[in-house]
């Protein structure tokens, strides 16, 4: 039977910390995007009211005007005119920069999307390379090219980022925009989880020989090839997060 739907006027009071470090409003921010992102405000429910989400986090109402306006922004709320601040279905609603604030949401929602995320980035990868092999012109393929020597010439240092400055290259020279943006949103992402992704993405940043082959199916515009390569070399951060050792749930008392 369905739950019958909470209103601004019957929600429990709010548990939130209080706000001990500038700027205010980004620190709402976080801990009302948590709230909606882990469930404790689902779809169609509203937020406290404006007066008790300041006296909860210990902040002026303008902190929190500011914080609700970023959730409105980012696509988790809406304001109702006269009705209070009701929460969205992210899935349904949200932009692409949802990608960055779940992967910094704590719990199972951040870890599930590492696994979301790592598919989402081979798909878009494979598409880009065989797109890139059809579409580069001589400059992109050149650039390509070039992002690859400077990996093998990086000697196994990952600091730089070779590799980001790689996929950049091939998903520019892909020319679909929508990938581009998909690439920003996943780089915002990995960034969100540097230790984590320094693992699951070693061997891709480490091992420059896939990234010249696939530099060279690109350069010779061989769609399939580029295709292949990209699968197998966008595939191994998927195998690395399988061998991670399995989280297991804290034991009831």
């Amino acid at each position: 039977m369905d739950e019958q739907r909470r209103t601004v006027d019957d929600v429990p009071s709010p548990d939130f910390s209080p706000v001990s470090r500038q700027p205010l409003s980004d620190t709402v921010f976080t801990q009302l995007r948590d709230a909606v992102v882990d469930g404790r405000y689902g779809p169609g429910e509203f937020l406290p009211p404006e007066r008790e989400l300041a006296q909860a986090f210990a902040v002026n109402r303008h902190a929190v005007r500011e914080a609700v306006k970023r959730l409105q922004q980012a696509g988790f709320v809406r304001v109702v005119h006269g009705g209070g601040t009701e929460v969205r279905g992210v899935r349904r609603t949200a932009r692409r920069d949802l990608l960055g604030h779940l992967a910094r949401s704590p719990g199972e929602q951040a870890e599930r999307l590492v696994r979301d995320g790592l598919e989402m980035r081979r798909c878009v990868g494979v598409e880009a390379a065989r797109l890139a092999a059809q579409r580069a012109d001589a400059s992109a393929r050149a650039r390509i090219a070039a992002a690859a020597q400077a990996l093998v010439a990086r000697d196994g240092d990952p600091s730089r980022h070779g590799d980001r400055t790689f996929w950049a290259e091939v998903v520019d020279a892909s020319d679909n925009l929508a990938f581009r943006l998909a690439f920003n949103s996943l780089i915002d992402a990995v960034d969100a989880q540097p230790e984590l992704m320094a693992v699951l993405l070693e061997a891709d940043r480490y091992d420059a020989q896939p990234h010249v082959e696939l530099a060279r199916a690109i350069g010779d515009r061989d769609a399939d090839r580029a295709t292949q390569v990209a699968h197998v070399l966008l595939s191994q951060a998927l195998t690395a997060l399988e061998r991670l050792p399995r989280r297991r749930p804290p034991r009831s008392a």
